[in-house]
């Protein structure tokens, strides 16, 4: 495989951010999201977290865009002010490449720099054994969570 160069995420690249996190909210629940927002929200979601200092990556293979990560607060309260929620998303032709591992060990030196002290990773479905893992390999503690009745089998 091509070398996987990580650096901040540029305007430009908000289509292919897009287009690969749009994948991931129909195909996944990693997101927690039902309905894959347009690219105007995602570019307002993106400058929020860069005007509050949140580190955004992308990572590129051969000039294109093969997944992206940032961190973002984590819960309102003021004692979770220097945690931060790592996310990570990776274009589906591209999955357990590497390139999730790469950019979440970048965002974990990059929100260490800027102060943060600790680092949470939701992963929204523990069958998601590929980020399981990297979340692992990286250091991270598991959140737990269970269904309460059909909480997890039929809609709310």
């Amino acid at each position: 495989m091509a070398e996987v160069s990580i650096r901040a995420v540029l305007p430009g690249d908000i289509a292919a951010i897009t287009r690969i996190y749009a994948h991931a909210v129909i195909h996944g629940t990693a997101s927690f999201e039902l309905e894959p927002p347009v690219q105007g929200e995602m570019a307002r979601r993106q400058g929020a977290l860069l005007a509050k200092r949140f580190p955004y990556l992308v990572a590129e293979l051969n000039g294109v865009i093969a997944g992206f990560a940032y961190a973002g607060p984590y819960r309102d309260r003021r004692a979770y002010d220097w945690c931060v929620e790592d996310s990570i998303y990776i274009a589906p032709e591209l999955h357990r490449r590497g390139i999730g591992r790469l950019l979440l060990t970048r965002l974990i030196a990059e929100s260490q720099a800027l102060g943060f002290r600790q680092m949470i990773g939701v992963v929204g479905d523990s069958a998601n054994t590929a980020s399981v893992a990297v979340h692992a390999a990286c250091g991270d503690t598991v959140l737990m969570q269970r269904a309460l009745g059909s909480g997890d089998t039929v809609p709310p």
